[in-house]
């Protein structure tokens, strides 16, 4: 685990544009890395703004690219900067940043899907991060299995994704990343960010999502039974419960009455207490 420095001092760092760092280290977007470079610093600073406070934590960022976000994290009161990246060309444009604030930045080679983050950063921890979008679920998913080891996530993904996360019950979005994530964690949309705010611009607008970790998570069940009732419910989330879990084998009535949920219900229409209820029933 990387020790935490001592808080920085306000200075004044010169910094080449990013613009001109791209061009330099021929940084063209690669689709297969999912790459979308925010630019605009005052974007960037708001976000880091919105992770706050920042004094004396380690923040851990996931794919940098160029650094805009980086730089703006590396501005605030934290104590290290922790910074995953699998690109190459990402990593040695990140050098100037390295040199500009010493001590304070460590740029990890590796591909996030394969690293702990817990395991990187001393506490207390956070993420912040604008996320490929080919591997953010993944990431989250991963995450808030041990979101206890972070005090806050705040991570930009596509916009229909964040609205998944916050979702309702018997709204459009409400599923099984919504059901998941309540369950461990209080997701809050902050903002969006419109897609010519990026280089290369995506298909979709991005939204700002603030993650925090619940005391004690929604529910007593278990998060393995928790996983394998959603997706037997939302795998058919027209159909009634009574259809839809029978996936899962056993007395389907009895697992319903079990945990009073009437069987004519859909997946839709329950809430993250009523699956835990439902979760307590079956073995993970």
């Amino acid at each position: 685990m990387l020790p935490a420095a001592r808080l920085p001092e306000a200075a004044s760092v010169d910094l080449p544009p990013l613009r001109e760092v791209i061009a330099r280290h021929g940084l063209g977007a690669r689709k297969g890395l999912g790459q979308h470079f925010l630019l605009d610093l005052n974007l960037t600073r708001r976000i880091a703004r919105a992770a706050e406070p920042l004094a004396g934590c380690s923040l851990i960022e996931i794919g940098p690219g160029p650094g805009g976000l980086t730089r703006a994290l590396l501005e605030s009161a934290a104590a290290h900067v922790i910074a995953i990246e699998r690109d190459p060309r990402c990593i040695a444009a990140l050098q100037d940043l390295v040199a500009a604030y010493p001590g304070r930045l460590t740029i990890v080679e590796g591909d996030a899907l394969a690293l702990d983050p817990a395991n990187l950063a001393a506490a207390p921890r956070k993420i912040v991060a604008n996320l490929p979008y080919n591997i953010a679920t993944p990431l989250l998913l991963g995450w808030l299995r041990q979101i206890a080891q972070y005090q806050s996530l705040t991570l930009m993904f596509q916009k229909e994704v964040a609205l998944r996360l916050a979702a309702a019950p018997r709204s459009r979005d409400y599923g099984r990343l919504s059901v998941v994530t309540q369950f461990l964690a209080e997701p809050r949309l902050l903002f969006d960010i419109p897609a010519r705010a990026f280089v290369p611009p995506p298909n979709v607008t991005s939204t700002v999502v603030q993650l925090t970790p619940r005391a004690a998570p929604l529910g007593a069940c278990e998060l393995p039974a928790l996983e394998r009732i959603t997706a037997a419910a939302f795998g058919q989330r027209r159909k009634m419960l009574r259809a839809s879990l029978r996936s899962l084998g056993g007395d389907t009535e009895a697992l319903l009455a079990t945990a009073g949920v009437a069987p004519t219900r859909r997946a839709e229409e329950l809430t993250v207490a009523e699956f835990c209820a439902l979760a307590q029933t079956i073995a993970p």
